[in-house]
């Protein structure tokens, strides 16, 4: 217990740093995956094309290769970025939109196309019927399985331990290494600090999955 009270800054170091990565990817992925829902369902084919294409290597190309390409690979095409969070972020939303992107192209799927024609009808471009009419249904309905992407990537944020990112996984595995006879505990408490983040966003889940099906 000495040990675990010892660390708690380091934790707290550890917390943050997971926190950030956990914030700053989410609002980014966030953004770019309602880009790419927009552009596969766009009425131009080599639009449809490009996000497809991106949507599924990415979503099939393991988390640690996207780490791997944007700390180790891109540097040797001329584009250097500087160790520690900025790849990290990167790397997490990168892989992250394309799961937002899925999600956000579900609900957008199960929104009536007598809505889009109904716009259209009155005057509304495609632009206009998208961002007026059908995204706003569309991510009322996605809002839960969202949040269920979000916790993943709270989750996948311990991948960055690999590259030189001191968050919470990495902060455990060198409190393991200083206090061997601790372990169970220090991970336990690594592993708490993760749930602090986790369960809320699962109770918020909920809440809005409660408060949208309410609404209907």
């Amino acid at each position: 217990m000495d040990a675990l009270i010892d660390s708690i800054p380091r934790f707290v170091d550890g917390f943050e740093m997971t926190l950030l990565l956990a914030v700053v990817s989410g609002a980014l992925s966030l953004v770019l995956g309602v880009v790419l829902a927009a552009l596969r369902v766009a009425p131009l084919r080599s639009l449809r094309v490009v996000a497809t294409v991106y949507v599924e290597t990415v979503r099939n190309t393991p988390l640690t290769l996207v780490f791997i390409f944007y700390v180790f690979v891109l540097p040797t095409l001329g584009f250097v970025l500087p160790l520690g969070r900025v790849p990290a972020i990167i790397a997490l939303t990168t892989y992250t939109s394309a799961f937002v992107c899925e999600a956000v192209r579900s609900g957008i799927n199960s929104v009536s196309t007598g809505q889009a024609e109904a716009a259209r009808a009155i005057g509304l471009g495609t632009v206009a019927t998208l961002r007026l009419v059908v995204l706003p249904q569309a991510l009322r309905s996605v809002v839960p399985p969202l949040i269920n992407v979000l916790i993943a990537l709270t989750k996948n944020t311990s991948v960055a331990a690999g590259f030189a990112v001191i968050e919470l996984t990495s902060t455990g595995r060198s409190l393991a290494r200083d206090n061997p006879s601790d372990v169970l505990l220090l991970l336990g408490g690594i592993a708490v600090c993760y749930l602090i983040i986790t369960i809320p966003a699962g109770l918020a889940a909920g809440a809005v999955e409660r408060r949208v099906v309410f609404s209907r």
